[in-house]
């Protein structure tokens, strides 16, 4: 078992190191997940996972949330679910007379918000502010969230049949949208074995999975994170690749000022996990897809071509200079 030794600071490749073992009790494979999940953690972000059910979605986060020791809530989100179901609502008291406030499942840490897509436009709104000023008002009254507060918002690619799709305001301010795909053969394989030897994923403790951080540690590596020296010509290369987004042809929509800022802090989360005290092109290479691509909208041409975003975003990666 991988124990954290809390009487020294934890470096934020150890951090990265030791959670990814951990996670490995419970997941095969997925280390590009994993590895993303890490960032959006460590950045303060927020992320989207897409993915198929039975890919792990759930398990992943819940295994995380354990490794960090954070408080972990999951809402199943309905057609029907309202904002207040969410945030929370003011509830009468008949034995003091009084109206007290009902804290909704939003007021934790990590926040699972599972096919988030299935909720309505105004249950989905109602995250705006928690993800934006990790704070919520209810009736008037403005309560704050906890400072690591991160939701992690699931959704299915393939099914449509009463899904709302997420407004462009709300998508971005997620951090990533990270795709969780099929496991390899050799991947399903273990799955399977493990499965036949006693796994049971509801039941991480006795898989072995346990804390290996603490906020102390979380906060000390986002320090770090904030020493991770990025030198103007990079600086300059994330601002290229932005403003290339909005003069493609292929794109309805390219990107905001705030896709550079997050694309730039997830850069910086990268290059930290590995290890690293500057950020690279090959960081931003490596983290410019899960950035942008829920942030660009295709021509309707481009859609029937077959294109995705991802592959907008490698056209114009390949199209921008790389600095030396």
């Amino acid at each position: 078992m991988v124990q954290a030794d809390h009487t020294q600071p934890v470096k934020t490749p150890q951090l990265a190191q030791r959670i990814t073992q951990m996670l490995g009790k419970a997941i095969v494979g997925q280390q590009t997940v994993i590895e993303q999940m890490l960032v959006t953690v460590l950045a303060r972000g927020h992320v989207l996972m897409e993915g198929v059910p039975g890919v792990a979605k759930t398990l992943l986060v819940r295994a995380l949330a354990r490794c960090l020791d954070l408080d972990f809530t999951r809402v199943q989100l309905t057609p029907d679910l309202m904002p207040s179901d969410i945030i929370g609502t003011h509830v009468f008291d008949s034995t003091t007379n009084e109206f007290h406030l009902h804290r909704g499942p939003i007021f934790t840490t990590l926040l699972l918000a599972d096919e988030i897509n299935r909720a309505p436009a105004k249950t989905q709104s109602a995250l705006l502010e928690a993800m934006q000023e990790r704070q919520v008002t209810i009736e008037g009254e403005t309560c704050r969230l906890d400072e690591d507060f991160a939701v992690f918002a699931t959704q299915n690619p393939i099914e449509y049949e009463g899904t709302y799709p997420l407004p462009e305001a709300q998508l971005d301010r997620f951090l990533l949208k990270i795709v969780v795909d099929y496991p390899t053969a050799e991947e399903e394989d273990e799955l399977l074995a493990r499965t036949h030897q006693g796994f049971d994923a509801q039941q991480l403790e006795e898989a072995g999975v346990e804390p290996v951080a603490t906020a102390d540690d979380l906060a000390g590596c986002r320090e770090e994170i904030l020493q991770v020296n990025v030198e103007e010509p990079v600086l300059h290369y994330i601002g290229e690749i932005i403003r290339r987004s909005r003069d493609s042809g292929q794109l309805v929509l390219g990107c905001s000022p705030r896709a550079a800022v997050m694309l730039l802090q997830a850069s910086k989360a990268l290059a930290a996990a590995r290890g690293g005290q500057f950020v690279t092109p090959d960081h931003i290479k490596a983290i410019a897809a899960p950035v942008l691509r829920h942030r660009l909208i295709l021509h309707p041409e481009a859609d029937i071509e077959g294109l995705v975003p991802d592959d907008i975003v490698h056209n114009i990666l390949s199209s921008v200079a790389v600095p030396r």
